[in-house]
């Protein structure tokens, strides 16, 4: 049965269904709806924007019968919205539907409800599928969480006039992270508009995002992308910190860290380097050959990305890389379940968790959980600290 939640706030319980606007909780009986919402995890759901590859329904081409129609009650919606605003309603603090009339939300929510059909009968099922359901389900319960933004903890060296207006734009964002997982080509994450931009957050003014328990633990991967670029062509991954190997097997001791760093990536992103240490060692050539073929790639996680001679290694890597974390952070998002640890932002190639000392125990699981990839064991470095700006490697 084809349903959509009508609130995606926890406390805010209610569907609609079967022409009905149905104010308790989802049953076993819906099975398909347009997104996932944190109110309703628990059940075996099918997601048409999955489907369609789209995170907004706004960015679905939609038939000449359903286009009028979507774009009436968007405006509606919209009407209604700027109304709740004027009228300083706040909407985190009731739920949308007892603040508009029901013929409103029949009418908005019986067309989402034919185009999520449209949807399942139009479009195949992505081979990718179950992959990315995993994630999008995990990214929804992000979404659902509320971050602890403590403007006093910003640092007295903040001082002059930028920085100011810098730290303002965080202390006055949404308190939740939403995701996009379809905004970028190689499905690496990006934030939704009414996001709190965790993506580009400052390292200067981090200290401000707090831990609901005691710590943030944050799990990130050495070297990544160089990782997952040996790991695709066979070759056993370096134990130890990746650029440190580089500088004694590759650069004959010479160089620091940093400069054997930027030196790898300028030669992995440009297919016009001639720096023949790096291709002696690091073969670019052999991957494309199994992934890049009639101007497509195809990851080894099921994605197909249209792509030139010129970005084909980078998206195949960047997007393999984002997959390979993803991949971790839904098997440390099982581990935490019914713990009082819980996942709060997936960071480009790291998991920042809100630990709880109850969960010690856990630690070194899940390290080793998030270090086991699909393609052998990747380094992990291991930080924690009383907020994200301050934060230690063990």
């Amino acid at each position: 049965m084809i349903f959509q939640v009508l609130d995606n706030k926890i406390e805010c319980v209610g569907y609609f269904a079967n022409n009905k606007i149905v104010k308790e909780d989802p049953n076993s009986e819906l099975t398909h709806t347009w997104d996932a919402s944190p109110n309703f995890l628990k059940h075996e759901v099918d997601y048409a924007k999955i489907y369609a590859g789209v995170d907004n329904l706004d960015d679905l081409p939609l038939p000449d019968h359903l286009h009028p129609r979507w774009s009436n009650a968007k405006k509606k919606m919209k009407a209604f919205l700027n109304c709740l605003n004027k009228s300083q309603v706040s909407l985190e603090d009731h739920c949308f539907y007892d603040l508009v009339p029901d013929s409103f939300l029949n009418e908005f929510y019986q067309t989402k409800n034919e185009i999520t059909d449209y949807v399942f009968q139009t479009y195949e099922k992505p081979v990718n599928y179950d992959f990315l359901k995993g994630v999008n389900l995990l990214l929804t319960k992000i979404s659902g969480q509320d971050l602890i933004i403590d403007s006093s903890k910003i640092r007295t060296n903040i001082t002059n006039k930028s920085d100011l207006s810098g730290v303002q734009k965080f202390l006055n964002s949404s308190n939740k992270i939403t995701y996009n997982i379809f905004k970028s080509k190689t499905g690496r994450l990006s934030t939704q508009k009414n996001s709190f931009p965790i993506l580009a957050f400052d390292k200067k003014f981090r200290q401000i995002l707090k831990p609901h328990n005691h710590w943030f633990l944050e799990l990130d991967f050495n070297a990544n992308e160089l990782r997952v670029l040996q790991a695709l062509n066979g070759v056993e991954q370096p134990k130890e910190d990746i650029h440190d190997w580089n500088i004694t097997n590759i650069f004959r001791g010479l160089g620091t860290r940093a400069e054997a760093k930027k030196r790898a990536f300028a030669w992995l992103y440009n297919p016009n380097s001639d720096d023949h240490l790096m291709s002696r060692f690091y073969d670019k050539n052999k991957i494309l050959s199994n992934y890049y073929k009639d101007g497509k790639i195809t990851t080894p996680f099921g994605r197909v990305i249209e792509a030139d001679d010129f970005h084909a290694l980078n998206y195949l890597i960047q997007g393999t890389a984002s997959d390979v974390c993803l991949d971790r952070a839904i098997a440390i998002d099982k581990l935490l379940e019914g713990r009082k640890s819980f996942i709060t932002a997936i960071i480009h190639d790291s998991i920042l968790i809100d630990y709880n000392e109850e969960d010690r125990d856990l630690l070194k699981t899940l390290v080793q959980t998030y270090k086991k990839t699909l393609y052998g064991d990747f380094k992990v470095n291991v930080s924690v600290g009383p907020n994200y700006g301050e934060m230690k490697k063990l």
